[in-house]
This record gives structure tokens, C-alpha cells and sequence, in this order.
């Protein structure tokens, strides 16, 4: 079986992938993003930063945004008071500390522009680095603005796939399965499917990756509406024909899933990708139904809650394997 197989990797291998055959480690992450490290350059210019900024999650950019904005007005503050507090009118000079909290107060206002008038500095020194502050202020603004809008106008796809993937019975033969479905309300229309695989071989006591595409039942629908099932049928020409479940658990196996598809709102393509590695496929299983109708029979309830939920199933035993 296993020269049989290395011969169909042979003659179906693909060079599309976008990946060496050479390559190690998971080639997609679950999130979609490609595993590589870029070394030869500097962290500067090896790293896109708008678009690092874009892909943080809320939380942390918002994280990022007060920490920044916290640690610039203490290095002003610093600043104002090393020049000294005379240098600035209306501070509660009755000890160390109300001088620095007025200070960074101070700072604060002069970096956001607002200058309620209380504080302001006196002679050339501190006025320079007020002038300075608030430049730096206008800039760093109009940046974070930017940003916002970024994140806030940046078509997404929205799709939540399946934790894992199924060797389910489909039809009397078997199939490898996976699906998805939309979990925010954005209209996806002419949504297609792209599913590759990659297999660790071993030719001439070399570890190589072959990448071959793996053909779907149903490749592409109009409406992304309710969850979409991609059902990969092992037959003949498929690369996990005969496959058993040691054969799933012994392989390295990744397959790598693309989806793209047309967002009416914002009139564009969206993409989203995701992988499943050998663990995560499960041999011997089908998925249980997530959407049903309501009580009065009037709409569909999607239940993302179920996009992870299986249950065993008996797989069907081919001809030649009875004999």
C-alpha cells in the first residue's frame, strides 16, 4: 500500500501550494495565517506594522493603545519635571508627589491639545517641549484614527470553521469532512472552497511534503447562509484511498482549506483560511445536524454552538476488503 500511495503522491503532486517541499511545521495555522519565520532583515523592516496593528485582536489593540498613551505623557512628565516645576504655573508645589501627578496631568492635556489653562509653562525651555508635545500629539492622533477606521472599514469574512475534521460514511463509501458557517450578520454571496493537502513522504531517506488538491463534492454555492458542510469523498483517486486509522494517525497530514467569497455590503472579496493537522482529524464519526426550524416554523436557527459536534458512526467496508 505504501508504494502504491508514494506512486499516486507522485502523480498527482501539485506545485500551486505556495509552500517548498522542503518545508517544516504546520504550514497554515489555525488562524489562517501562514507559519513562517522571516529572518535576514530587521525587526523594522520585517514586520508591517499597520498591518500588524489591523490583525490584533480588540482587546489588545486597545491594550496597546492606553499602554502607549500612559507610558508618552510619564516620559513628558519626566521630562517637565526634570526642567523643573517652576518652569510651569498653577502646580500644587506641597510635595513631590501632587508636583508629579500635576505634571503628568499637564502632559496629558498638552498631548490631547485640550490646555484647560490651569498649568502652562513658563520660559523657553518648557515651552519648546510643549510645542513639541503637542505636535507629537496631533500626529499620534491622527494615526490611532486611522487605525480605527482600518479595523473598523476592513471587509472580513467572518467564518467559523470546525475545530476538527471527520472520516465520516458518505454514500457507501467515506468521506473527510469539515464545514463552516458564518457567524456575524454580513451577506456572503458565491462563496467557493479551495482544499489542499500536504503529506510527509519519505524518498530516499529524505523527508519531503507533497501537495496535491483535493477535490469537494461541492466546491461553490450562491448563498453562505446556514453552516456549509465540504465533503472531500475518498474513491480511487483520492490520496486516502484505503487509508485506515492508524494510517490518519501514523502520516503527517495537513490539510489546508481557503475559502473565499463576495461581501454585498461592501461590494468586495473576502478570504478567510484554516488548516486541520493529523490530530485533529477524527476517524469513524458524522456530524449532528446545528441548524432546525423555531417553534412557529417561521425562520432557521443556526446553533454555532454545534459546529464542533459529533458523534460516532461505522464506516463502510469496501468490496475488495471482504474478500
Amino acid at each position: 500500500m505504501a508504494r502504491e500511495f508514494r506512486e499516486k503522491i507522485r502523480q498527482k503532486n501539485t506545485d500551486n501550494s505556495g509552500f517548498g517541499d522542503n518545508a517544516s511545521g504546520r504550514f497554515i495555522n489555525k488562524d489562517g495565517l501562514p507559519n513562517v519565520r522571516r529572518k535576514g532583515v530587521n525587526m523594522f523592516n520585517r514586520f508591517s506594522w499597520y498591518h500588524t496593528m489591523l490583525e490584533l485582536s480588540t482587546f489588545n489593540f486597545l491594550s496597546y493603545l492606553v499602554i502607549a498613551y500612559v507610558v508618552v505623557n510619564l516620559f513628558f512628565a519626566l521630562i517637565y519635571y526634570l526642567i523643573g516645576v517652576e518652569h510651569l504655573t498653577g502646580i500644587d508645589k506641597s510635595d513631590p508627589v501632587n508636583e508629579f501627578i500635576d505634571v503628568f496631568f499637564f502632559s496629558s492635556q498638552t498631548f490631547t491639545t485640550v490646555g484647560y489653562g490651569r498649568i502652562a509653562p513658563v520660559g523657553f525651555l518648557a515651552s519648546l517641549v510643549a510645542t513639541f508635545e503637542a505636535f507629537l500629539g496631533l500626529l499620534t492622533f491622527a494615526i490611532a484614527t486611522g487605525l480605527f477606521y482600518g479595523r473598523f472599514s476592513r471587509p472580513r469574512a467572518y467564518l467559523k470553521f470546525s475545530d476538527i475534521a471527520l472520516i465520516a460514511p458518505f454514500k457507501d463509501k467515506t468521506a473527510l469532512m469539515f464545514r463552516l458557517a458564518p457567524y456575524k450578520n454580513n451577506s456572503l454571496t458565491d462563496a467557493e472552497v479551495t482544499v489542499s493537502a500536504a503529506i510527509e513522504v519519505i524518498e530516499n531517506s529524505v523527508k519531503k511534503s507533497n501537495f496535491y488538491t483535493l477535490k469537494t463534492r461541492l466546491s461553490r454555492i450562491n448563498t453562505l447562509a446556514l453552516n456549509w458542510t465540504i465533503v472531500h469523498e475518498i474513491d480511487e483517486d483520492s490520496p486516502f484511498f484505503r487509508f485506515s486509522n492508524e494510517d490518519f494517525k501514523k502520516t503527517d497530514i495537513e490539510i489546508i482549506v481557503h475559502v473565499r467569497a463576495f461581501d454585498e455590503v461592501f461590494s468586495n472579496t473576502v478570504v478567510q483560511r484554516t488548516s486541520y493537522i493529523s490530530e485533529e482529524i477524527i476517524y469513524g464519526a458524522k456530524f449532528v445536524p446545528m441548524y432546525y426550524p423555531d417553534q412557529e416554523n417561521l425562520s432557521t436557527i443556526l446553533n454555532l454552538d454545534k459546529i464542533n459536534h459529533y458523534q460516532q458512526a461505522d464506516l463502510p467496508v469496501l468490496e475488495e476488503d471482504k474478500k
